[in-house]
């Protein structure tokens, strides 16, 4: 594992390189141990990242804990964790994680530091998506209704509300009254109880006030002293809103754009950027999905991979390897490296295939299309791998595994012209090999 971290420079992001949930957290938690600092740059508490552990009280029982704002570097004592300006922060969330962490022992007190630049989602953030959803009919986006889009929006339009404003709190609720009386007009008089959300908001600012600071300037003085600082991406690149499979994309940049834009971190600074990609895909909610497996191998995948929501519960759509995605995610984000993460997923399947190219009314297709008609009327042109029937889950060398693992790794690597340089075998800690 030394070897690993060795080649890995100062400043590293790790980024969700299909349409989500890749099982980033895993690989962030164990890089965690080895940072000075982790940040989250952009998203919110529409992603879930998971992570377990040996309970170290009882080695014998397994931990399991659900980031969907807090760093994952949180459990390491000696992290310090940084939400970024690019993030968009439901306060009452991110009360609940700190709470969570401290009933399980984990000391956060001085160690998270929110950027006064990010921007705040409220109650009728999350009223306002579902009533959007709702408007959308069978053109739903198929959010998790956490309120991201209509916080993003509000960003946008240059009417939000950013961290700092709380520090004020008379001009503060003036400025959310303002905003609240402008959603009322466009939807309709809905009934909500804001005197209740800026009661909780009064009482919730003593809380975080010591733990809003300027992070792009704490950052960028960290990395003058060469502190070690991760970067830890939320969804994935093609649910990124300029790059993804829009409509049907989260409402930020989850490629690597946002994580400079989303810390104030320059590109120069960024030494390794490690891409997650499941050794099958998957994708929540709507939205083109050229490899979905429509059938029982789909549904197969989906229970051996435990493939549901962490943030919703909602069953994910599974399928092959899709390494046209996965080609296009290496060139949009400038991977480095790879973290293959599930492998052991695919155990016990004879034959696997992996999808290698687009054709569109006869025609090869040179890159990822914009246009989601040309996407979903696309054929998949697939190569079929032999698969292996055994348990790979304790194996933590890579020459360990079955030949015909091996030579499936060893096809992605090649198609998508990036290397892999870990792979998960499991969900704990200790279940990922370091090739």
């Amino acid at each position: 594992m030394t070897n690993f971290f060795d080649h890995l420079g100062n400043s590293v992001a790790v980024l969700g390189s299909q349409w989500g949930d890749e099982g980033k957290g895993k690989l962030i938690d164990i890089l965690s141990n080895e940072y000075d600092l982790v940040v989250r740059a952009a998203g919110g508490a529409n992603a879930g990242h998971t992570i377990y552990f040996k309970d170290p009280e009882n080695p014998e029982k397994t931990k399991k804990f659900i980031f969907h704002l807090t760093p994952s570097g949180m459990l390491h004592n000696n992290t310090k964790c940084v939400i970024g300006n690019g993030v968009v922060l439901d306060i009452p969330t991110l009360f609940e994680e700190l709470d969570f962490l401290k009933q399980n022992n984990i000391d956060t007190q001085g160690r998270l530091f929110i950027s006064d630049r990010a921007h705040l989602v409220f109650g009728y953030h999350k009223l306002i998506d579902k009533l959007q959803e709702k408007m959308k009919g069978e053109k739903k986006v198929g959010t998790t209704k956490r309120g991201i889009g209509p916080c993003y929006t509000d960003k946008f339009r240059r009417n939000g509300i950013r961290v700092h404003h709380i520090c004020n709190f008379e001009k503060f609720e003036k400025k959310y009254q303002e905003n609240l009386k402008m959603f009322k007009n466009m939807y309709g008089n809905f009934k909500y109880d804001e005197k209740e959300e800026l009661l909780y908001l009064k009482e919730a600012c003593k809380r975080i006030k010591p733990m809003i600071t300027d992070t792009a300037f704490l950052l960028n003085q960290e990395a003058k002293i060469n502190k070690k600082i991760l970067i830890e991406g939320a969804n994935g690149a093609l649910l990124d809103i300029d790059h993804g499979t829009y409509p049907y994309v989260t409402s930020s940049n989850s490629t690597i754009g946002g994580v400079v834009s989303g810390t104030g971190l320059s590109t120069n600074k960024i030494e390794n950027i490690i891409g997650i990609m499941k050794a099958y895909t998957t994708r929540v909610g709507k939205g083109p999905f050229p490899t979905e497996l429509n059938d029982n191998l789909g549904a197969k995948i989906r229970e051996a991979g435990g493939e549901y929501g962490a943030t919703t519960g909602r069953p994910r759509r599974c399928g092959w390897f899709d390494a046209v995605v996965g080609k296009y995610s290496v060139m949009i984000n400038g991977l480095t490296e790879i973290n293959l993460t599930k492998l052991d997923v695919l155990s016990g399947l004879e034959i696997l295939k992996i999808g290698i190219s687009y054709k569109y009314m006869n025609e090869y297709l040179h890159s990822f299309p914009a246009s989601l008609e040309t996407l979903e009327e696309s054929e998949v042109n697939y190569i079929e791998m032999p698969g292996w029937k055994e348990d790979i889950s304790k194996i933590r060398n890579y020459n360990d595994l079955p030949k015909n693992a091996k030579a499936y790794v060893e096809k992605i690597e090649e198609i998508v012209e990036c290397q892999i340089t870990s792979i998960g075998v499991g969900v704990e800690r200790e279940d990922i090999i370091f090739k």
